[in-house]
């Protein structure tokens, strides 16, 4: 099965200021990405507020973005919902309209508590899409599913046949690193943590991820894997570290979903507000985000458009 090899963005979706679902933007949006050195989406996730959606709605995006994506442009879409009904019928879609790949998170609710039900789970949807690579999205902060990695893959192997890997978005290098080296490198382990790309690099790991900041940032974390490539480890820390400086403005309003969607509208690339409850960005709040970006020369090495 082949492994992606590169960057996938994790996009927001764009929404009309009355809440609607907004189409147009999407095939800008992917010439964005593509130009500025990323190799897919991941769609319909965390970052593009997937479980404020409804079924309709993720399947319009889906669609959207499979018949505008560049050549190559890889597009994996998010089916994980706590009806497991309802992730069958978006893994099926997915398949259907010739996604690349699919991928689902553990349910916010009820949270997994054990391997069983989590192997449970994953193999209803993977199999829904038999044709696809599937890939568990490991994100714990979001759904409270702390379980060992290794011990899903453990399990998922020679069960699960189109189980390709995990998006890997939480903090144990140790824990991700051990997934990456089971069954002598089987599984293709995304990293999906943007500001731990580089240690993770140092470990053998990495040749793929999954990020958020690369909305709006994609450049210098792509500048970080080609940096290290070509054995220049000065700038490779560099730019992990200016990464990282990036993650604390955004930490200041609200994360990458809220303050994140706010800086393409500071880039010229409005994508409307969040779905509530999300809090949106006051004006005063953007102005104040605008300077703090600015104060670390954020701008000059933004995304380009």
């Amino acid at each position: 099965m082949e492994k992606i090899v590169g960057l996938i963005d994790a996009p927001f979706t764009p929404f009309y200021a009355n809440g609607d679902v907004n189409l147009e933007p999407i095939e800008a949006y992917a010439k964005m990405l593509q130009k500025n050195g990323l190799k897919g989406v991941f769609i319909n996730g965390s970052s593009g507020e997937g479980y404020m959606l409804t079924t309709e709605e993720r399947m319009q995006l889906a669609e959207r973005w499979v018949s505008v994506a560049p050549e190559g442009f890889k597009v994996i879409v998010h089916v994980g919902s706590c009806c497991l009904r309802e992730s069958v019928r978006l893994a099926e879609h997915a398949q259907k309209i010739g996604a690349w790949g699919i991928g689902s998170m553990a349910p916010p609710f009820p949270k997994i508590g054990r391997i069983e039900e989590l192997v449970e789970y994953c193999e209803t949807i993977a199999n829904a899409a038999p044709e696809l690579p599937f890939y568990y999205y490991h994100i714990p902060a979001f759904n409270g599913a702390y379980l060992p990695m290794v011990d899903l893959l453990k399990a998922v192997d020679g069960r699960i046949k189109n189980f390709a890997g995990i998006k890997y978005t939480y903090e144990a290098l140790y824990e991700y690193n051990q997934c990456r080296l089971y069954g002598g490198g089987k599984f293709d382990m995304l990293h999906g943590q943007d500001e731990t790309i580089l240690p993770s690099l140092a470990q053998g790991g990495a040749r793929g991820g999954i990020g958020g900041t690369t909305n709006y940032n994609g450049r210098e974390l792509v500048g970080i894997i080609d940096a290290w490539n070509r054995g220049d480890l000065e700038t490779a820390r560099e730019k992990q570290n200016f990464s990282q400086e990036v993650i604390n403005v955004i930490c200041h309003f609200r994360g990458n979903i809220v303050g994140g969607k706010r800086i393409m509208k500071l880039l010229g690339f409005d994508l409307g507000p969040n779905r509530v409850p999300f809090r949106n960005m006051t004006d005063e709040e953007e102005a104040q985000m605008k300077k703090e970006l600015e104060e670390i020369g954020f701008f000059e090495r933004a995304n380009q458009f």
